[in-house]
């Protein structure tokens, strides 16, 4: 049966909706909804929220910019109110909550209007002037010096920073904010437009507290070092991101062996061939060899041999991190490396802090 009107139009399952009541009230509880759950959480006391996605996976958080991100949101209305945030978080890496509670609270004196008999657009003329007259007394507030502000001067940077963090972190905000500054100074490049956050890593151990925090110019590395060696000084460093082992050595081959003579012979042949291999990095001038992947025993041995320290970098980014920090390009196998694809670290050593055994290289940055 063919409908009439809007419904020969659209689709079967469509909803259409018109007047105040039916369209525009609908779409001040859905932004009134999606404002509700965020709330709570915003504020240096705000409560955590238990949100799991689409794919099954559990979120602890009281960041609004993820619950949003996180959520599953349809309703229309109540998605501008999610892009609204993610454009703040995008632009200013903070207030998505602040954004969607203001729009809530908007929304809801809003309603209030509509039933009075006030028209939607009365409304937005009204809302409109208070933009301007806030636009106005917002440069009254904004904090002496920030135009020209120094973005290298710790007092300046730390002061601009402790309303940011006390919210998230309040009564700590003495201890975290010359911490960030610290590590944002540092890393900071000649135009501070061009700062990379991925420039500044937070190394998480268990067995300390808040207090007990320090900035390390360089890397630290959240696993002990592979062989005896823990402490080298001003090295060249070797990264090879296919791993040390004797799959370096492989051939796509098959090797017919008669009896255990030509086995043990294979095998020393195998052997040979590591040492070689481990013996051209040495000689090169590498101190320190990173590997991406697996450390073969036989590789191991010998790099006890030569005197090389073995670290092992499971994850890609952190050894693209690595190489950034060194200087040092990765080798996709092992063989001897070149002088420029050497890597430099002032010291690499490996600490125990709480209990866990970590590997630092600080002061190594490298420009």
């Amino acid at each position: 049966m063919v409908g009439y009107g809007i419904q020969s139009m659209l689709k079967d399952g469509h909803k259409h909706l018109s007047g105040l009541d039916e369209a525009v009230l609908k779409n001040i509880g859905a932004g009134r909804e999606l404002s509700a759950i965020t709330r709570t959480s915003l504020g240096p006391n705000g409560m955590n929220k238990m949100v799991i996605n689409h794919l099954d996976k559990l979120f602890i958080t009281n960041d609004a910019a993820t619950i949003v991100n996180e959520l599953e949101v349809q309703h229309p209305a109540a998605k501008l109110l999610v892009l609204a945030a993610r454009a703040q978080q995008e632009e200013i890496g903070d207030g998505a909550n602040l954004t969607i509670s203001f729009a809530g609270e908007l929304l809801e004196k809003a309603e209030e209007l509509i039933r009075m008999g006030l028209h939607p657009s009365e409304i937005i003329i009204g809302y409109t002037k208070a933009i301007n007259k806030t636009l106005e007394i917002l440069d009254d507030l904004v904090e002496k010096g920030s135009e020209n502000m120094d973005v290298r001067n710790r007092e300046e940077v730390v002061l601009r920073m402790k309303s940011a963090v006390a919210s998230k972190q309040f009564g700590q905000e003495d201890v975290l904010c010359p911490l960030v500054a610290d590590a944002c100074i540092q890393v900071c490049p000649q135009n501070p437009g061009n700062f990379n956050v991925d420039n500044v890593r937070v190394a998480k151990l268990v067995g300390g507290g808040l207090h007990n925090s320090s900035v390390v110019r360089g890397m630290v590395l959240k696993n002990d070092a592979v062989g005896s060696i823990k402490k080298v000084e001003k090295v060249k460093v070797a990264v090879f991101a296919g791993g040390v082992d004797t799959s370096a050595t492989e051939t796509k081959g098959t090797v017919l062996i008669h009896s255990a003579e030509q086995l043990e012979n294979y095998a020393k042949t195998e052997e040979a061939k590591v040492e070689e291999l481990i013996k051209s990095v040495a000689d090169s001038g590498a101190k320190v060899i990173v590997s991406g992947a697996a450390v073969g025993d036989m590789a191991l041995h010998f790099c006890e041999r030569y005197k090389l320290m073995v670290l092992k970098v499971s994850s890609k980014f952190e050894l693209r991190r690595f190489c950034r920090t060194t200087g040092a390009i990765a080798l996709l196998k092992l063989s001897r490396p070149n002088v420029d694809e050497l890597g430099y670290a002032d010291y690499v050593s490996v600490e125990e802090i709480g209990g866990a055994r970590v590997c630092f290289m600080p002061s190594c940055f490298h420009e």
